[in-house]
């Protein structure tokens, strides 16, 4: 096994209900509690509240949805991760590294921990749930006028830390990456349908053409409408 080793989970109990989950949790010092909420959402939503009203156990969600709007509830419900269905294995294997690290750091005696038997070679960390989100938001929201302070707002969280994390795990910061989405939207938008420029600008985010004009030009090289000539010329 390669660089961070894994914490030996075991699984100690198993419980079909939210009272079943608080007593062991309460009774039996359980690490971690994965929740099954395919089919399921909204129960799980309240077991997760359930569980923070008395506990700040570690928390991975299997099972979730697309629904940006669920996602955001298990954000404020501060869970290590949110998986969506179906899960895969090699994203649950991630999740339960980077929950290792909290649990038994580095720097702990090694008599101190016990090591997982499965092998998970130089993955990559585990993402960031709220990167995530924020990403699914622009691509939901991307012909409104977005930014990180609406989003941080919508989330309850800080503007000045979802930029950091941003920009932790995608190298750049959330406008560069906000012009990256709108700009290869325009040129998708140019390549294939015949829409006008003054519509295309308007379903990336931009509500004043001269404006669009302008950052296309800047992030292409060249101007909408010759951007669309070259495509036509090339097909």
């Amino acid at each position: 096994m390669s660089g961070d080793r894994l914490k030996h989970f075991i699984i100690h109990a198993h419980a079909d209900y939210s009272s079943d989950i608080l007593r062991l949790i309460r009774s039996e010092g359980i690490s971690l509690v994965l929740l099954n909420i395919r089919g399921a959402h909204t129960a799980g939503m309240r077991v997760c509240e359930q569980i923070r009203q008395g506990s700040s156990v570690p928390i991975i969600l299997l099972g979730g949805s697309g629904d940006f709007e669920l996602a955001r509830q298990a954000l404020l419900y501060n869970v290590s991760d949110y998986l969506t269905d179906p899960v895969d294995p090699a994203e649950l294997g991630r999740s339960l590294q980077a929950v290792s690290r909290v649990l038994a750091p580095a720097d702990r005696p090694a008599a101190e921990r016990d090591y997982a038997q499965f092998t998970i070679q130089k993955v990559p960390p585990s993402p960031c749930p709220i990167v995530s989100t924020i990403k699914q938001y622009v691509d939901e929201q991307l012909h409104h006028n977005i930014t990180l302070k609406r989003i941080s707002d919508s989330l309850n969280f800080n503007c000045a830390y979802l930029g950091q994390k941003f920009k932790q795990q995608e190298k750049m910061s959330f406008n560069e990456y906000l012009l990256r989405q709108r700009m290869e939207k325009a040129k998708l938008l140019l390549e294939t349908t015949d829409m006008k420029i003054y519509e295309i600008a308007d379903a990336v985010g931009y509500s004043e053409i001269d404006w669009f004009y302008k950052k296309f030009r800047e992030y292409t090289g060249t101007s909408a409408n010759e951007y669309r000539k070259q495509c036509f010329i090339t097909a």
